[in-house]
């Protein structure tokens, strides 16, 4: 085979995903990480509470029975993690401060997993590496961190 043969499939191939790279842009991964995350941890936050933001006597119960997270008292920890749970979604979901709210969220996943569910890494792992794609690339163009100038 020479050279011409080899570079002709090589060259295809890199056309391709050059489009691919094109089509599928920074600007869209971040948008569809923004919403998958925050759907994610709002859904998750909707469970704890009853109207807008009352939390609810199940919450109150997962946090002194199940969720026992060390250093905090289980109803400080299950009005902090609800508010985060509602907050921190919808800044990500309009991509408003955009890396902090992702890194909060990050930091809520590393505790669900060392002291709530450690079985759960494989989950976690998947809504780390949306995270983190958000706290290293931003919010991208379709944001509001984007229409501030804010990176």
């Amino acid at each position: 085979m020479n050279d011409v043969d080899a570079a002709g499939p090589r060259h295809a191939w890199n056309r391709v995903a050059d489009r691919l790279s094109d089509l599928v842009s920074h600007g869209l991964l971040a948008l569809c990480a923004r919403v998958a995350v925050g759907a994610i941890f709002f859904l998750s936050g909707r469970t704890k509470v009853d109207g807008f933001l009352t939390v609810n006597d199940t919450a109150y119960t997962l946090f002194r029975e199940d969720y026992k997270v060390p250093l905090l008292p289980p109803d400080l920890a299950a009005h902090l993690a609800t508010y985060a749970e509602h907050l921190f979604p919808v800044l990500l979901v309009v991509g408003l401060f955009t890396r902090f709210s992702a890194l909060a969220l990050l930091g809520m996943t590393a505790v669900i997993q060392v002291f709530v569910y450690p079985d759960a890494w494989p989950t976690h792992l998947s809504w780390a590496t949306l995270m983190l794609y958000l706290i290293g690339r931003g919010a991208g163009p379709f944001s509001l961190d984007h229409a501030a100038g804010l990176k």
